[in-house]
């Protein structure tokens, strides 16, 4: 009984203390907070019409960006071609694909230099001085890429999506419409990638052969072929200036 006793009275004596405080901290009064006054701007005019939609223009084309990136300069052929390059060398993770991207990214930058600079100077520039509207911009910002697009372009590839939309085949750049170059172009440089990569494999190939074959012939069938040709074909890239080739094929063939 006296121990019942004992724990009532501590359970009454922590409920009144916890209770004490709870109305403590509630009668405690609160410092004011500063005020924050958020207005976002409603208006009515027309200038402010077309500003919300340049805005929204603005926000559409930043979303898109990394499709305009992939599909209508040289980064899918360069990456593709960098993947096989580590894909046929056999070392998994190395260089990392960070390694890869930003590599590929710069070499994108200088190929499509020319091409941005022409975007920049017949159509950036005069649009923010002023001297034009913003979709004499966007006609005149799309003739460079066009051209550039229109030259890796394989003919036939062009012609598979205007057929479907049972349209003409143009006889100039400026005449052919971005809805059917832009996947006609993807598609070509996927193709062009792929010839590449298969170049790369084949040397790959012989030393994995000839590893594989030479394992077997001394009764090492439980020994990797994999883990005795990476060294071989590490050493072999080295001697031949790996890199250097593949960046200057690249170039030469972006150059033509």
């Amino acid at each position: 009984m006296k121990s019942k006793k004992l724990i009532y009275i501590l359970v009454f004596v922590f409920a009144m203390t916890f209770g004490f405080q709870i109305s403590t901290v509630e009668a405690s009064p609160i410092p004011d907070l500063p005020g924050i006054n958020l207005n976002i701007g409603s208006s009515t005019g027309a200038g402010g019409a077309s500003s919300t939609i340049t805005l929204i223009l603005v926000l559409t084309i930043l979303s898109l960006a990394p499709a305009i990136l992939i599909l209508m300069t040289s980064f899918t052929r360069i990456i593709i071609v960098l993947g096989f390059v580590r894909n046929s060398l056999g070392t998994q993770s190395m260089p990392p694909n960070q390694v890869l991207i930003g590599l590929a990214l710069f070499l994108t930058f200088f190929i499509m230099a020319p091409t941005l600079g022409e975007v920049n100077q017949v159509a950036l520039q005069p649009y923010l001085k002023g001297e034009i509207q913003q979709t004499e911009a966007l006609e005149k910002a799309a003739v460079p890429m066009k051209q550039f697009m229109w030259k890796h372009t394989y003919e036939k590839d062009l012609k598979l999506f205007l057929d479907y939309a049972k349209a003409e085949y143009p006889t100039k750049v400026e005449e052919a419409p971005l809805t059917a170059l832009v996947p006609a172009f993807a598609i070509s440089e996927l193709k062009k990638a792929f010839i590449m990569g298969f170049i790369i494999f084949i040397p790959f190939l012989i030393i994995d052969m000839i590893v594989a074959s030479t394992l077997m012939s001394m009764g090492m069938m439980m020994l990797p072929p994999v883990m005795i040709s990476l060294p071989f074909k590490i050493l072999l890239f080295i001697l031949v200036d790996g890199w250097h080739l593949v960046v200057k094929n690249l170039l030469i063939a972006f150059n033509k």
